[in-house]
């Protein structure tokens, strides 16, 4: 994998952790229930389909699976896709855009809060984020938003909005986890600001990572190495280097986070891991992988297509994840709805300041 030295293969490769975010998310919105759809149920699924294995969008269902499913997958299925749905994660991409274009690199904590409250509407905030929402509009100031009254505090809702500062940083795993730090710390604490910080690394590396997983260890060494979640990634390398089975690799790990819930940052993170990791570098493979290993699918599938679609750019996604989105993107963030992936990609690479090229590279 060559490094991202020129600009057309930063623009490549950004447009590349745009859109694959876009389609990852799309692909997982329909089973996005973790408490209802296993990975043996997905996988049952797409079986009575014919459609193992996954190379597409979810088929449409059969008989009495539609009840099951999210109500938007009718727009999420293959064939009926015009564009994307709307969705906080994708949200999540284009706020920290509209933050780093207003207030720059510099911006405080108490700015992303003030955007949240400008741009983005209450009820399109969940868990963590509708606590810190909530907290913020009664006057609390960070970092006692992400604490008071929010029980949801190491679940994934900043993981997904850590993109942005890995896409404007790459090659820099370590500024781009500081700056997803400094945006986590309004709604969460521990592992769930530790895996914002890791997501951030990991899609910075990605950009220069001679494979995926040295960008998987690359971001290990940006949160600490005695947490639960730095040691849960380090379980799935570790297994993954065992030559086990996907499956068993996903079944081992899921019974050692048993009970942290579907929407826990930590087991989340060891499905992103074994996806990225079993798909090695392969777009589809990736994200088809991360999205049939269950639990909270359309954020897990969104990051690991980001980081897929950064690593191979954005010439190496194939078609049939790319043109049902026809270039737009539905969202809840005042300004922005019906925006371009492509533009969404372009202010993206104004703002990027990329590593010096690596001797030898």
């Amino acid at each position: 994998m060559a490094l991202a030295h020129t600009e057309t293969d930063l623009a490549d490769r950004v447009l590349g952790g745009w859109t694959g975010r876009v389609a990852g998310n799309m692909l997982g919105k329909p089973v996005e229930q973790g408490e209802v759809w296993s990975r043996d149920r997905i996988d049952r699924y797409l079986r009575r389909a014919a459609a193992l294995p996954l190379t597409d969008y979810l088929p449409e269902p059969t008989g009495d699976e539609a009840t099951a499913l999210r109500p938007e997958w009718r727009q999420c299925v293959r064939g009926r896709i015009h564009g994307s749905c709307r969705d906080d994660d994708v949200d999540y991409a284009i706020l920290g855009l509209d933050l780093l274009e207003t207030h720059g690199f510099g911006f405080s904590t108490e700015q992303v809060g003030d955007l949240w409250l400008l741009r983005l509407p209450y009820l399109q905030t969940f868990t963590a984020e509708r606590a810190a929402y909530r907290n913020l509009a009664t006057g609390l100031k960070p970092p006692l938003t992400a604490t008071y009254d929010n029980p949801y505090q190491e679940w994934i809702g900043a993981l997904i909005r850590a993109d942005i500062f890995g896409w404007t940083c790459p090659g820099e795993p370590r500024r781009a986890a500081s700056l997803a730090r400094r945006d986590a710390v309004l709604s969460h604490t521990g592992n769930g600001v530790y895996g914002a910080m890791w997501a951030a690394a990991l899609i910075a590396a990605a950009f220069t990572a001679p494979t995926v997983r040295h960008a998987v260890d690359e971001a290990l060494t940006v949160i600490p190495a005695s947490s639960r979640l730095a040691r849960t990634v380090r379980r799935v390398t570790s297994l993954h280097d065992t030559r086990m089975p996907w499956e068993d690799t996903l079944t081992t790990v899921a019974e050692e986070t048993a009970g942290m819930g579907w929407i826990h940052t930590v087991p989340n993170a060891a499905v992103l891991t074994a996806g990225l990791l079993y798909g090695d570098g392969d777009f589809t493979r990736t994200i088809t992988l991360t999205v049939r290993g269950g639990l909270d699918t359309d954020s897990n599938g969104a990051t690991a297509g980001s980081v897929a679609g950064v690593f191979g750019g954005a010439g190496a996604i194939p078609d049939q994840w790319k043109v049902p989105l026809e270039d737009t993107v539905r969202s809840a963030v005042f300004g922005f709805d019906g925006v371009r992936i492509s533009e969404l990609a372009q202010r993206t690479l104004r703002l990027a300041q990329p590593a010096a090229p690596r001797a030898g590279g």
